[in-house]
């Protein structure tokens, strides 16, 4: 059935839209993932010693910021790859 829907959304739009959508959708999807893992992992450390609560909450913060520049660009190129 899902392979039914992806034909008919190629035979649609093209290729070329659906591996951009599939794409993005990935990107996001990844940068979902590494946020959560980031977070987790910080809230772990935090727990671990509270005193370097700032240090640790800062990094993360970095890294979130990283990680969603990553995604926007992967999303960006994936759409102007139409």
């Amino acid at each position: 059935m899902l392979l039914t829907s992806f034909l008919q959304a190629t035979a649609e739009l093209g290729l070329g839209t659906l591996g951009a959508a599939l794409g993005a959708g990935l990107a996001a999807v990844g940068a979902g993932l590494g946020i959560g893992k980031i977070g987790g992992a910080s809230m772990d450390a935090i727990a671990r010693q509270p005193e370097a609560s700032n240090t640790v909450r800062m990094t993360m913060i970095i890294a979130a910021a990283l990680i969603e520049g990553v995604a926007l660009f992967a999303v960006v190129v994936c759409f102007l790859s139409i």
